[in-house]
């Protein structure tokens, strides 16, 4: 567990509290359209006549004047002889560059070293936010991942967020961790990222583990964000209460017995609009099932975190629905082991908050939901025979077959009995442990978040999930073949990716497979990778050093 730096103090908590109000009066109020709304039928023709070869390349622009004179003039010009559409996109936005690479180590710089210089590089800070476009303002500074992700994301920031700490970066930790306080106090929830477009939906909530991290590292008591941590569970489970047997609205979801559990949804069911000819071309291989529906479980799946991966598709185990077909996703028919194992762990956190504050009524209140929820999670997601947790398809009535690491998440989250996280540690070396450590699924579907991609997250709830449970030398072995991918990578390449394959006898190499190209960074790779340099200061890859002949740093 994390060890504090220094102790929370009532005055750092007043201190935080005055600080995020103070900032978030001079955060100007957000766009309330995001950019296909705000720019109709621009919009369209600028993603449809591939205008850009990635689609978030236009809605992530900076608008040189006022969006609704822009549109004015798009819709007066349009019809012109000659109208050229990229000229005119490139007249009135400013396109914002993606960095291919956004620092190149000195030659022999160590993994270490190579982190720490990376997070003033990934550091944005709210006075060079610029205007009328779709990033949404922050009060304090935030580290982004890298790349093409140019703004802050929910989930991924955890995992930044311990390398922050690792690094000694605990000011940027607590200004990190108000800004998401701040986000849900604004918008009642956390967005997936903090763009315009990403306002319908969320990700796996961690809210309450940064809360806890940073309090562990000199911030506030984690009492100090319970206010926003009961906002953001109200929101998870909005409608819950009125559901009938069956039932279902937005994320929660009332099976037949009464257990009510939560799915990953989207408030829209239009196109993602940062991938609007993927989300298209998906839906029209699509026969006899409505384009929206396929949508929603496409930005549900975005929700997830997992974009994309077999886990969402239909059970190969089904022979009657059998398929590998992204167009036949099923996300909100889901109920993932992840998602509410975190749901309960923030519902624990709640309750002991409470009690701990004196708020019997509300801890008792909170204490029977987490009970409730773990007890469904223990007895619904599992797999006895198996020796794993799965999702669930509440629309079919039936477990899931499809094995991934979100297996590791009810560990992580302390929902598991002993004889369950055994089992599933036995599970994961049979099954999912490769070379480079720990896999993401058995899928080989070409979607990112299968085989033979790892992924950074998922190794660090897998590592900690099983030390919390005693099966130290599986986290070990996890922690070590990760930490010798990545530094193997680092020494040939001198940086870090976003995934890492995990092929057996190919060597160490980044991951593939999705929308876009492999993204260099990364933040939650370099989060999770200097926390394991932290408790392993012993281990090889501590002593990896950037390639010889490698040009001196030169940040993006």
């Amino acid at each position: 567990m994390d060890r504090p730096v220094s102790a929370s103090h009532p005055a750092t908590a007043a201190a935080s509290t005055d600080r995020r109000r103070d900032a978030a009066c001079r955060v100007p109020s957000p766009d309330p359209l995001s950019p296909a709304d705000r720019y109709a039928e621009l919009f369209e023709a600028v993603q449809a006549g591939r205008v850009f070869a990635d689609g978030k390349t236009f809605v992530d622009c900076v608008p040189r004047g006022d969006p609704d004179a822009i549109l004015a003039a798009y819709r007066q010009d349009r019809t012109a002889p000659g109208f050229d559409l990229s000229a005119f996109v490139h007249r009135h936005f400013v396109v914002q560059q993606a960095h291919a690479s956004h620092y190149v180590s000195p030659p022999g710089q160590s993994l270490a070293d190579h982190i720490d210089g990376l997070w003033p590089v990934l550091t944005r800070h709210p006075r060079a936010h610029p205007p009328r476009c779709s990033l949404l303002q922050l009060p304090e500074p935030y580290v982004v991942p890298g790349g093409r992700f140019a703004e802050l994301y929910y989930w991924d920031s955890y995992f930044t967020m311990l390398g922050l700490a690792a690094s000694g970066q605990a000011p940027l930790l607590h200004a990190m961790t108000d800004n998401f306080a701040y986000l849900i106090d604004t918008f009642g929830f956390v967005p997936n990222g903090t763009r315009s477009y990403y306002l319908s939906r969320s990700q796996p909530p961690v809210f309450a583990l940064m809360a806890e991290l940073c309090a562990q590292h000199g911030g506030p008591p984690a009492a100090h964000y319970l206010p926003q941590m009961l906002r953001e569970h109200a929101w998870w489970m909005d409608g819950a209460d009125m559901l009938a047997p069956g039932q279902a609205h937005r994320r929660a979801v009332r099976l037949a017995d009464g257990t009510v559990l939560n799915r990953y949804w989207d408030d829209r069911d239009t196109p993602r609009e940062e991938s609007w000819r993927e989300d298209h071309a998906t839906a029209a291989a699509q026969h006899g099932r409505p384009a929206h529906a396929v949508w929603r479980d496409l930005r549900a799946a975005a929700e997830s975190g997992w974009d994309f991966s077999a886990r969402w598709l239909c059970d190969p185990a089904d022979p009657a629905h059998a398929s590998r077909r992204l167009c036949d996703i099923r996300t909100t028919a889901l109920l993932p082991a992840d998602l509410n194992a975190l749901l309960c762990r923030l519902e624990a956190t709640i309750a002991r908050l409470c009690r701990e504050g004196g708020d019997t009524a509300r801890a008792e209140a909170f204490e029977r939901r987490a009970h409730e929820r773990g007890a469904a999670v223990r007895r619904l997601l599992w797999d006895a025979a198996a020796g794993a947790f799965f999702d669930y398809d509440w629309e079919r009535t039936r477990l899931r077959s499809v094995l991934t690491a979100a297996t590791v998440v009810p560990l992580f989250a302390g929902v598991a009995d002993a004889a369950q996280a055994r089992a599933v540690a036995a599970t994961l070396r049979q099954r999912l442990l490769a070379p480079g450590g720990l896999g993401t699924s058995e899928n080989e579907s070409g979607e990112q978040w299968d085989r033979p991609n790892g992924w950074a997250p998922l190794q660090w709830m897998a590592i900690q999930g099983l030390r919390d449970y005693g099966e130290d030398d599986l986290a070990g072995e996890i922690a070590h073949r990760w930490l010798t991918t990545v530094g193997a990578v680092y020494e040939r390449e001198s940086k870090l990716v976003e995934k890492y394959a995990l092929r057996p006898g190919a060597g160490a190499q980044g991951g593939d497979g999705g929308e876009y190209p492999l993204q260099d960074g990364f933040g939650w790779t370099n989060g999770v990778v200097r926390r394991l340099l932290a408790d392993l200061p012993a281990h090889p890859a501590a002593g990896c050093r950037a390639a010889a002949g490698a040009p001196a740093q030169a940040p993006g």
